[in-house]
């Protein structure tokens, strides 16, 4: 353990480092200028300080102020050796950060008692600081590993429901990618958008509920097809209700609140504005642009221009004209994205 000892005075220099040097495990570094402690300081991890109070540059109050400012030191035991007998510098002493006092002229054995019982603390404080640090570690890894497999998780679900639907050219995967790209640009923290990245693939999981006939049909749906095809909603909603974590949550408001239109025209509960969550506001956008760019059964594909024209028109009457004006603004990251995936036909997370 290395300690500091900081005296003017050569001769007490000299005594103070003969009086300790028999303490196993240490290593002793003297100074009788201050400035030179503060310099090595900076570079050095000191476990104590012995700091004498009446030096000419910088007494031992000022030192021990400037040492307390570096937060290796904050907690390091400091001796302050003084001869001075007034209580208001003991007071501010130990406002500047002092733990104890040994007055002059030292007894030799009080201070080899009160350091090595100071650096008994110091180490158990070291221990405990490694064992919090070594347990943080441990509980951010189980916490990443936690996060991983539900990440999983989410995407072989979403899989499923691809498998299901019958959709090809990695709809999922670029719905949570320009999902992700608009709340970034509406200025949500990264924490959110990943989450929302990560929630949007499981919007249509309702559909597991819905007879394949339905969901194949080449063409238009009846009346009572398309009122049994909008409860894949409710079915996704029962699916996912409930969650513990925060990421289903999630994913359950969007699965719920996808198809609600911003006039309150949209279901299955009507809602308008910004009674519907937020998130689904943001994956309605994403969703409805990416299908219109994806051929159907009953549809050609459009355009990615012309689906980006209808987005624009619909903006106010189905869709939020915030995450309208956010998925414009980032329409370069999101043409790149259509075509890359375009050209790859694949996708790293999902089968078509």
């Amino acid at each position: 353990m290395n300690i500091a000892i900081i005296d003017d005075s050569k001769s007490v220099l000299v005594s103070l480092v003969e009086t300790l040097s028999s303490i196993a495990s240490t290593d002793l570094f003297a100074y009788t200028d201050p400035a030179s402690a503060l310099s090595d300081s900076g570079r050095t991890d000191f476990d104590l300080f012995l700091v004498d109070y009446a030096m000419p540059k910088k007494n031992g109050i000022e030192l021990i102020r400037e040492v307390r400012q570096d937060p290796r030191h904050a907690g390091v035991p400091i001796i302050m050796l003084t001869s001075e007998t007034d209580h208001s510098i003991k007071i501010s002493a130990i406002e500047a950060g002092a733990t104890e006092f040994i007055s002059k002229p030292v007894d030799a054995v009080e201070l080899r008692a009160r350091v090595k019982n100071l650096l008994a603390l110091r180490d158990a404080q070291a221990e405990l600081h490694f064992r919090a640090t070594t347990l943080e570690a441990a509980v951010s890894e189980a916490t990443r590993e936690i996060a991983a497999r539900e990440e999983e998780i989410i995407w072989r679900l979403a899989k499923a429901v691809e498998f299901k639907d019958g959709h090809t050219g990695n709809h999922i995967s670029r719905v949570a990618d320009i999902s992700r790209l608009i709340a970034v640009e509406l200025g949500l923290d990264e924490e959110r958008a990943r989450m929302i990245y990560l929630a949007a693939p499981l919007h249509d999981i309702g559909k597991i509920g819905i007879p394949d006939e339905l969901l194949g049909k080449p063409m238009k749906l009846a009346a009572d097809e398309f009122a049994r095809m909008k409860q894949h909603v409710e079915i996704g909603t029962k699916i996912l209700a409930n969650g513990r974590s925060e990421l289903i949550k999630i994913a359950c408001a969007i699965a719920g609140g996808h198809h609600e239109k911003w006039d309150g025209s949209g279901y299955p509960h009507g809602l308008a504005g910004d009674h519907i969550p937020l998130e689904a506001r943001i994956v309605a956008v994403a969703d409805v642009f990416e299908a219109l760019c994806s051929e159907r059964p009953y549809k050609r594909a459009w355009s990615v221009d012309a689906a980006r024209a209808e987005v624009c028109a619909s903006s106010g009457s189905h869709f939020d004209p915030d995450c309208v004006a956010a998925f414009v603004r980032q329409w370069p990251q999101i043409l790149a994205l259509m075509s890359d995936h375009g050209a790859r036909n694949m996708s790293p997370r999902v089968a078509g």
